[in-house]
């Protein structure tokens, strides 16, 4: 009993160390996310091509994952290029760090894209997560896009309850002001920071997705990128990259 006691008691302390670190280390990253647009090589009327990341897991395995990286053209969001790759999550997943888990597998995948067809690299990238609309500001979509120094856009799928946010009234709210597309309404919470926005991207979709800031694009770009990349509920780079590495997971456990 006593050595189980110990060695739960040392778990306890490595997952303490290892938080601090991150810690540390996304307070330095955040300190270069840039809230605005800042794009030099392309405007809303002149992009060519939209990036969209996306990792799935295998059903009941959490180490195992697909990571996934398309391009698509704007505007016809024709694909220009996939790549999907298994990936092993072996990082502790603890709430507000996720990105440590997953970030480092979709640089590799936006790094090898540059290295191999630098002309079908993304102008921007919008990632199947949360930007600002984070437990600490500073969600997988930031943290991609400061570490490549590419504008990045986080698509949630799910409203994150951060800053004491009413989910319930703010459902309500949903609900109320949501009613076609194009319809968008701001995430505050208690401390009246806007972390994001709800946004109805189509007219067939009741519910919204969760428009976020990942770096180098602003708040308001942002909304008009997801509304004018959107065929359906989510906009289409994240929407493919999610139906590939689902679909590279299908076909994966068909060969084994």
């Amino acid at each position: 009993m006593a050595t189980a006691a110990a060695g739960e008691e040392l778990a306890v302390t490595a997952e303490l160390s290892q938080l601090r670190h991150w810690e540390q280390e996304q307070d330095t990253l955040k300190k270069r996310m840039v809230e605005r647009d800042q794009h030099n090589e392309w405007t809303l009327e002149s992009l060519k091509r939209v990036g969209g990341v996306d990792i799935s897991f295998i059903k009941g395995d959490n180490i195992n994952a697909c990571a996934t990286l398309v391009v698509l053209s704007y505007p016809d969001l024709q694909v220009l290029h996939e790549e999907s790759m298994m990936v092993q999550l072996t990082a502790p997943y603890i709430p507000g760090f996720l990105a440590f888990r997953e970030v480092d597998h979709l640089v590799t995948l936006v790094r090898r894209l540059e290295a191999s067809r630098p002309d079908l690299m993304p102008q921007l990238i919008m990632v199947d997560g949360n930007g600002k609309l984070h437990y600490r500001g500073f969600g997988l979509a930031c943290h991609l896009g400061v570490l490549l120094d590419l504008p990045t856009v986080g698509i949630g799928k799910n409203i994150l309850v951060v800053d004491n946010l009413d989910k319930e009234s703010f459902h309500a709210k949903e609900r109320a002001e949501l009613q076609h597309r194009g319809d968008w309404i701001p995430v505050v919470g208690a401390s009246q920071t806007v972390w994001g926005a709800a946004v109805r991207c189509v007219e067939a979709a009741i519910n919204p997705v969760y428009v976020s800031v990942g770096h180098r694009v602003s708040l308001d770009t942002a909304i008009k990128l997801a509304l004018a990349t959107a065929k359906h509920k989510i906009p289409e780079a994240v929407r493919m990259a999610d139906q590939l590495s689902r679909l590279f997971l299908r076909k994966r456990a068909g060969t084994q």
